[in-house]
């Protein structure tokens, strides 16, 4: 066997202070890359039919600016009363209004209209109507709870009694069923 021409080299040999070195250049790398930090990652956009389909809105439609089937003639619709909730269990709140024509005179009679927001393009409009405002009825008590619209409604035994002054009390219940809105009368709760 032919002997090396080159000497021992000393780092052939393992010491305490070449451990020493290595857990403190282990130790350097581990705090440095604790200070460097790679970018938040972000969701791609998704491409396709569904990339083009309006953002997801989970504020309550705003009635204003939309339009209601409410025949005021010169004066213009009115709302008096709104309320939000999640009607038909989707996630997003529906509002709910009561409208009528804003007349200097005399008591109007009440709509109520759900609005919802238009899936493509997210711009309120109305979807439902729970009470026309043909059945000269007043709205009081206006409440959602549970997923259902509650109001009391004052209105007329006969057409000969006068606007200004209702004669009959009803308690009025729609809840969403089966892809719409259903009234119900709770038992007990006409008054004349």
């Amino acid at each position: 066997m032919q002997q090396s021409a080159v000497p021992e080299l000393a780092h052939t040999y393992t010491r305490p202070i070449h451990w020493v070195a290595t857990a403190t250049a282990v130790a350097g790398v581990v705090a440095f890359s604790s200070v460097l930090q790679p970018n938040p990652a972000t969701a791609a956009q998704a491409s396709g039919p569904e990339a083009r389909t309006a953002p997801v809105v989970t504020t309550a439609p705003d009635p204003a600016g939309v339009h209601f089937p409410i025949d005021c003639g010169p004066v213009k619709a009115k709302v008096q009363k709104r309320i939000s909730g999640d009607l038909d269990g989707d996630g997003r709140p529906e509002t709910v209004v009561v409208v009528h024509c804003d007349a200097a005179m005399g008591t109007p009679p009440d709509g109520v209209y759900v609005i919802t927001r238009a899936k493509s393009t997210g711009e309120p409009r109305v979807v439902a109507t729970l009470l026309s405002p043909g059945t000269r009825n007043t709205v009081t008590d206006f409440t959602v709870s549970d997923g259902a619209v509650h109001a009391t409604l004052l209105g007329y035994s006969t057409s000969d009694v006068p606007s200004c002054c209702p004669d009959v009390t009803d308690k009025a219940e729609w809840q969403w069923k089966d892809g719409a809105f259903v009234r119900s009368t709770p038992a007990g709760t006409h008054t004349v």
